[in-house]
C-alpha cells in the first residue's frame, strides 16, 4: 500500500507539473523595444490589469505605462493596454511610501532594480528601493490585490493620485470609514470620456495626512486636481493588504464586485487562483519542445492573446454602453478594447479555433455597441469609439464566425449592423461607393482605405450569401473588386489616384499619407478576398512569384515620412506591423510552399525572443502574438471569412489542441497539409461563391499638369486594353450646353479651365465615371520659396501656393506646403507694378500633428526685389492648444501701394511646449494660398 501511495504521489506530481503551462509565461517579453506590453498582474480577459507605471509622459514606447529601460516606478495603477501605439489607461494609481507623505510624483516615485523584480502569469513583485518596501500584486477579474511589506518601522503612506497619466476631467474620493474609500474617475486621453469607479479596502485603519483637491467636506474630496495620502504606523516587516474593486458603471457596481471577488484576505490564495485561471486557458494548446526558450515564447504569446479584450461589466451584468447609459448584458459577457484593424487578421481567427464562446460574446458586444452607439466598433476603448485606424473590420470578425457556423448571436442583426457600416458617408466611403475607389482629393490614406473597404465588402457579401440575400451579395461582391481601380498594370503596384490619374512621382518604398502605416510595397499584396485575381492581374503565377521575391529582396530603406511602426524588415516586408502579416503565405498560391516555409521559419526564429525586447513591433492587443501561435502550429488565416487555413510546416515537435467540445487534435511537422487546411472546422459546409460580373476598371486621364497657362494635351487611357472609352468635356463656354459622352479616339488639347469625365465599357458593363479638373492659372505670377518644404507636403510643387486651389482642413490630401523647424519665407513676383490694397495668406493648425499657426506673419513690398519695406504684420489669435483642424487666413488691408514684389515671412512656433505630447519637437508651419488684391 505504501509503494502504491508513493507511486500515485509521483504520478500526480508529474501530471500536475505537465499541466503547469503558466510556468513558461514571461510577462517581460515585449516590455522593452517597441513591444509596448506590461508585466503586471491580470487574469485572462480580466477587467483589472494591475501593473507598475514607469512612464507618465505619454511617450510612444511608454504606451502601456511601463518600459523595461526605465529605472523609476511611480506607482501601481489598475488598467493598462497591451501593446498599443497610443497611450491611455493607468487608472487609480496607488503608491506605498515611508516617512512624510508627499503628493509630488517626483517625491513619491522611487528607483527599482530588475534584480529585485519578478513577474509571472497573474503575479508581479518588486522592491521599491527608496522606501525599502516589497510590493506584490495579483488580481481576480474585477479586483486588484496589493500586498506591501514595510521592511522598516515608521510612518507608512499609501498615495492615491487621480491625476496620474491621462487628463482628469472629474474626480471624487469618498471616505466611508478608516479602512474603506470609494473613488470615481472620469478622464480624457485616447478615450475622450472614460468612466471608472473603485472601492478600496485597507487591511488596517488609515488617516489622511496630505491632500490635493478643488473641493472637499468632511468625507468627500473632488475636483480636477485630486490626490490623497493615507498613513499609518507600521512595525518592521509588517504587511498591509489593499483590495481594489473596479466598475465601469457605479459605486454600487464596485461593491457588488468586491463582494463577489474580494472576500478573501489571503494574498497567496488569490495568487494561486490567478495562476490556475491562466493554466486553464493556456491548456487549450499543449506544446511539446525541448527548447525552454521556445516554450516561453509560445506560452507568453498565447498569454498575450488572452489579456484582452477586457471584461467590461459588473458581476450582475451591468455595463456602460456606447451611449454612456447603463445597460445589462443578458446571456453573454460584455467586453471592451477592440483593436480591430490589428486583430481581425489572426487574433480573432485564433479565437474561433480555441474560444468560440468568447467569439460569440465579442460579436454580441459589437451588436450592442451598434444598438447603443449607432455603428459597429472600429477601435473601441472604454465605451468610447476612438476611430483610430481604418476600415470596418468588425465585419470580418462576424463573417468569419458565421462562415464557421459559430452560434450564440443573431446573424440577421449582425448583418444589419455590418451593412450599415459599409453604407456610411464618412472617411472616404461616399467617394468609394460612387467611384469605386478613393482618390487623394477625397480622403487621406486613400489607397489603404480603398483596399481595406474592398476586403470588408467581400466579408459582408459572404454574410449575405449565408443569409440568402442575393441582391446584397451581388452589390458587395462588385464593391469588393474595387482594388482593381488602384492596380497600375505598368508597375504592378497599388498606387494613389489624383485628379483622374496616378499620383506622381511614385516610389514604392515611400511612406506617405496615401497609406496607413505603410507603403505601396506592403499594401500591394492586400487583396485577401481575391488572391487569384491579383495573380492574374500580374500576368500569372510566375510573374507574381517574382513580384513577391522583389518584396523580400528590396532594400530595407524606406523614404518619405518616418513611420516608427515599420520594423522587422525583410526587404520591404515589415513584420513589426500588421499589413505584411499574411504576405509570406502567398507563396503557397504560386505553388512554392518551400518559400513560405523558409520565410515563416525565419520570422519565428528571429522576430520572437524570450527577452524584454523579444517582440519586433507593437504587440497590438494580441495580434503579433496570435501570428506566432498560429504560424507555429502550421496554419494562418490569409482570408478571414473563408473556412480554410494557409499552411506551413509546424514549428514544434508536437502540438495538441484541446477544443471546447472535449475533442482534441495533435499536430506534428509531418501532419498532412490537407488536415491543417481544415483544422478545427472539418465538418463545416462551405458555400460555393455565386458568379458575379468582373469590375470594369475606371480609366486614367493624363496630362502634364492640372494647372496650366498654355494649352495642354490630355490623354485618356484604359487600364484594360480591351475596354472602350467614352468621355465628356465641360468648360466655361458650356454653361447652357447639354453635353453627352462620346467615344474617345485620340488625345486632345484644352486651353480653358475644363472638367473632363470619362468611363470605360466592356461587354455592356461600365466602369465608374472618373473626373479630372484642369485649371487655367488665374494669374501669370511666379513664386520663389526661400524656405525648404518637406517633400511629403508640397501642395503640388513650387507654384502650389499661387494656383488658386485652396487646401481644406484635411491636410493629408496633399494641398498644403509644410515647413518644419523654420520660418516660411517666399517672394511672389507679380510680373509688373500693381496697386496693392489687400494681402492674405492661409495657414492650418492641427496641433496633435505638430502643425501650429505661425506666431505672426510679416508682409513686405518692393519694386526691385532688393529693397523691401514692411507693410503690415498680422499676429496669430488662435490658441495653440486648440486641437480641431483649423484654417485661418492672415489678411491685411493696406493703403493702395504700388509694387511688383511681395515678400511673406511667417514665424514658426518653434519647439513644442511642455503640455504637448511631442514636447521638445519642432513645430510645422502649413501654408497653402497667397492672395493679392
Amino acid at each position: 500500500m505504501k509503494k502504491i501511495s508513493v507511486f500515485l504521489f509521483i504520478f500526480s506530481f508529474f501530471i500536475l507539473n505537465a499541466q503547469n503551462f503558466a510556468q513558461y509565461v514571461n510577462p517581460f517579453i515585449g516590455t522593452g523595444g517597441h513591444g509596448h506590453t506590461f508585466p503586471g498582474a491580470t487574469v485572462p480577459f480580466g477587467m483589472v490589469q494591475l501593473s507598475p507605471d514607469t512612464r507618465i509622459d505619454g511617450s510612444w514606447d511608454g504606451c502601456s505605462g511601463y518600459h523595461y529601460s526605465d529605472k523609476i516606478i511611480y506607482g501601481f495603477s489598475h488598467t493598462h493596454l497591451n501593446g498599443t501605439g497610443v497611450s491611455d489607461y493607468g487608472d487609480i494609481l496607488l503608491m506605498p511610501t515611508m516617512g512624510k507623505a508627499s503628493l509630488d510624483p517626483k517625491e513619491y516615485s522611487t528607483e527599482f532594480s530588475h534584480q529585485n523584480e519578478k513577474a509571472s502569469a497573474g503575479f508581479y513583485q518588486v522592491t521599491l528601493d527608496k522606501f525599502n518596501i516589497d510590493a506584490k500584486l495579483t488580481s481576480t477579474k474585477r479586483v486588484g490585490y496589493h500586498e506591501y511589506t514595510f521592511n522598516k518601522k515608521g510612518n507608512a503612506n499609501i498615495i492615491l493620485d487621480l491625476n496620474h497619466r491621462d487628463k482628469l476631467l472629474e474626480g471624487e474620493i469618498r471616505i466611508i470609514d478608516s479602512k474603506t474609500i470609494e473613488v470615481f474617475r472620469r478622464s480624457e486621453a485616447w478615450a475622450t470620456n472614460q468612466y471608472i469607479f473603485a472601492i478600496i479596502e485597507f487591511s488596517k485603519p488609515m488617516k489622511i495626512t496630505a491632500s490635493k483637491k478643488d473641493k472637499s467636506n468632511a468625507t468627500t474630496f473632488s475636483g480636477q486636481n485630486l490626490a490623497l495620502a493615507f498613513s499609518t504606523s507600521v512595525k518592521k516587516g509588517e504587511k498591509v493588504l489593499i483590495k481594489v474593486a473596479l466598475s465601469p458603471t457605479s459605486y454600487e457596481g464596485t461593491r457588488k464586485n468586491m463582494l463577489a471577488e474580494g472576500k478573501s484576505n489571503d494574498f497567496e490564495f488569490i495568487k494561486k487562483n490567478a495562476e490556475n485561471d491562466w493554466n486553464k486557458e493556456l491548456s487549450k494548446i499543449e506544446v511539446t519542445s525541448s527548447d525552454q526558450d521556445k516554450l516561453s515564447v509560445f506560452y507568453t504569446a498565447l498569454y498575450h492573446t488572452m489579456m484582452q479584450p477586457n471584461l467590461a461589466m459588473d458581476v450582475d451584468g451591468k455595463y456602460r454602453g456606447r451611449d454612456n447609459k447603463i445597460h445589462t448584458a443578458e446571456g453573454f459577457d460584455y467586453y471592451s478594447v477592440f483593436s480591430l484593424w490589428d486583430t481581425f487578421r489572426a487574433y480573432h481567427p485564433l479565437m474561433t479555433l480555441i474560444d468560440k464562446k468568447r467569439t460569440s460574446d465579442f460579436i454580441n458586444t459589437f451588436i450592442k455597441q451598434y444598438d447603443e452607439g449607432g455603428r459597429l466598433p472600429v477601435w473601441e476603448l472604454a465605451s468610447n469609439e476612438t476611430f483610430c485606424m481604418i476600415g470596418y473590420h468588425s465585419v470580418s470578425v462576424i463573417a468569419d464566425a458565421m462562415a464557421k457556423n459559430i452560434q450564440g448571436f443573431d446573424y440577421e442583426k449582425a448583418y444589419e449592423a455590418a451593412k450599415k457600416s459599409a453604407m456610411e458617408d464618412h472617411f472616404g466611403l461616399n467617394a468609394y461607393k460612387q467611384n469605386g475607389y478613393i482618390s487623394v482629393e477625397d480622403e487621406h490614406e486613400s489607397v489603404s482605405k480603398t483596399l481595406e473597404y474592398a476586403y470588408d465588402d467581400w466579408c459582408i457579401a459572404q454574410m449575405a450569401l449565408i443569409l440568402n440575400k442575393k441582391e446584397d451579395y451581388d452589390y458587395f461582391m462588385k464593391r469588393s473588386q474595387s482594388w482593381k481601380n488602384l492596380y497600375n498594370p505598368e508597375t504592378g503596384f497599388m498606387q494613389a489616384r489624383k485628379n483622374g490619374s496616378w499620383l506622381q512621382p511614385f516610389e514604392p518604398n515611400e511612406v506617405n499619407n496615401n497609406f496607413t502605416e505603410g507603403n505601396s510595397w506592403q499594401y500591394s499584396f492586400f487583396v485577401p478576398q481575391d488572391i487569384e485575381g491579383l495573380i492574374a492581374f500580374h500576368g500569372g503565377k510566375q510573374k507574381f512569384e517574382k513580384f513577391l521575391d522583389g518584396l523580400f529582396s528590396a532594400s530595407e530603406k524606406t523614404t518619405g515620412r518616418e513611420q516608427v511602426d515599420i520594423t522587422g524588415l525583410m526587404g520591404q516586408y515589415a513584420h513589426g506591423n500588421e499589413p505584411s502579416h499574411h504576405i509570406a503565405y502567398l507563396y503557397n498560391k504560386v505553388g512554392r510552399p518551400e518559400k513560405t516555409d523558409e520565410k515563416i521559419k525565419f520570422i519565428l526564429d528571429n522576430f520572437y525572443k524570450n527577452t524584454p525586447d523579444g517582440l519586433i513591433g507593437n504587440e497590438d492587443c494580441g495580434q503579433m502574438s496570435a501570428w506566432f501561435v498560429l504560424s507555429s502550429m502550421g496554419i494562418y488565416p490569409v482570408t478571414p471569412g473563408k473556412v480554410v487555413w494557409e499552411t506551413t510546416t509546424p514549428y514544434f515537435e508536437k502540438v495538441k489542441i484541446n477544443f471546447e467540445d472535449g475533442t482534441s487534435k495533435i499536430i506534428t511537422p509531418t501532419t498532412p497539409k490537407i488536415e491543417l487546411e481544415n483544422l478545427g472546422f472539418e465538418n463545416i459546409k462551405k458555400l460555393e461563391p455565386l458568379k458575379v460580373p468582373d469590375l470594369v476598371v475606371a480609366p486614367i486621364i493624363e496630362s502634364s499638369n492640372s494647372v496650366f497657362d498654355k494649352p495642354i494635351k490630355v490623354k485618356i487611357k484604359a487600364l484594360n486594353p480591351k475596354d472602350k472609352i467614352f468621355y465628356m468635356t465641360l468648360d466655361e463656354d458650356d454653361a447652357n450646353v447639354r453635353k453627352r459622352f462620346i467615344p474617345y479616339k485620340k488625345p486632345f488639347r484644352i486651353s480653358k479651365t475644363t472638367t473632363i469625365s470619362a468611363y470605360a465599357e466592356n461587354k455592356g458593363e461600365k466602369s465608374s465615371v472618373v473626373t479630372a479638373f484642369f485649371n487655367r492659372k488665374p494669374n501669370n505670377w511666379s513664386i520663389e520659396t526661400k524656405s525648404k518644404y518637406n517633400p511629403q507636403y508640397d501642395a503640388g510643387g513650387t507654384g502650389g501656393l499661387i494656383d488658386g486651389i485652396l487646401g481644406d482642413e484635411n491636410w493629408r490630401k496633399g494641398n498644403w506646403q509644410g515647413f518644419q523647424s523654420q520660418d516660411f519665407e517666399a517672394v511672389v513676383d507679380l510680373k509688373m507694378q500693381r496697386k496693392i490694397s489687400e494681402i492674405s495668406s492661409r495657414y492650418l493648425q492641427d496641433s496633435r500633428s505638430w502643425i501650429l499657426m505661425p506666431t505672426e506673419v510679416d508682409y513686405y513690398l518692393s519694386s526691385n526685389n532688393k529693397d523691401f519695406f514692411k507693410i503690415a504684420t498680422v499676429e496669430n489669435t488662435l490658441d495653440p492648444k486648440v486641437t480641431e483642424n483649423t484654417v485661418r487666413e492672415f489678411k491685411t488691408s493696406i493703403v493702395p501701394t504700388e509694387a511688383r514684389y511681395l515678400k511673406i515671412v511667417a514665424k514658426n512656433f518653434g519647439k513644442l511646449p511642455e503640455w504637448h505630447q511631442g514636447f521638445g519637437g519642432d513645430a510645422f508651419i502649413f501654408v497653402d494660398e497667397i492672395m493679392v488684391k
